[in-house]
């Protein structure tokens, strides 16, 4: 589903499973003393990169891990790497077209009541409630916060800042079926990166009714 949720110019991949893999020893190092399963996951969004990244004819590379556990991609080029219960999927650009990509998956069911609050600010809630009626069936909140996340990966790559879940406002602008289209209000001070603003952020969702994806891309 990942391709679905990104424009043209972003290569992407994606499993169900686990593969077999082999890290390169920059990645190994990061994941040592981690449990199996963590390991399986970390290997298989390695795999899933350099599959993204070939696609857009690098040849294979370590990505190592940064200091919030961000991956570093090779010069020139940027990404994001997602996994979930059931699906693992990651998308890669260049970065003279995009200057940042973030993706999220989550599996497709209702957001926990205690998070409610904590995920979507009041008028947030209040859109979600609307959409609910008008198009029921789907879990709005689950996907108002996987939207949030991949804001978060594609904020923090351009500013290396925080970005809370309340400083974001999101907005759903389309919904077609089970997709559409979201755009976000960033709720903090302007920021700069070398003397140029922050580029306004767009994202898509869709879901197969088992798994959400999103995607936010900044040019």
């Amino acid at each position: 589903m990942i391709e679905r949720v990104l424009p043209p110019g972003v290569a992407s991949a994606w499993t169900a499973r686990d593969p077999e893999v082999r890290l390169f020893p920059e990645e190994t190092a990061r994941i040592e003393g981690a449990v199996p399963s963590r390991r399986r996951e970390f290997a298989t969004g390695r795999h899933l990169a350099r599959t993204a990244l070939a696609r857009l004819g690098v040849p294979a590379a370590p990505i190592p891990t940064g200091d919030r556990g961000q991956p570093l991609w090779p010069d020139g080029l940027t990404g994001s790497i997602t996994h979930c219960k059931g699906y693992r999927a990651a998308a890669a650009a260049r970065r003279d077209r995009f200057r940042a990509i973030g993706i999220d998956a989550e599996v497709h069911l209702p957001l926990h009541d205690s998070l409610i609050g904590t995920v979507l600010l009041p008028e947030e809630q209040a859109d979600l409630a609307r959409l609910a009626g008008e198009h029921p069936g789907l879990h709005w909140p689950a996907i108002a916060f996987s939207a949030k996340e991949s804001l978060y990966k594609a904020w923090f790559t351009l500013t290396e800042r925080w970005l809370g879940f309340h400083d974001a406002r999101l907005r759903f602008d389309t919904v077609h079926g089970v997709g559409g289209s979201f755009t976000a209000d960033i709720r903090v001070s302007a920021q700069t990166i070398g003397g140029t603003r922050v580029p306004p952020f767009a994202g898509n969702w869709h879901t197969d009714g088992s798994v959400i994806v999103t995607a936010v891309t900044a040019e």
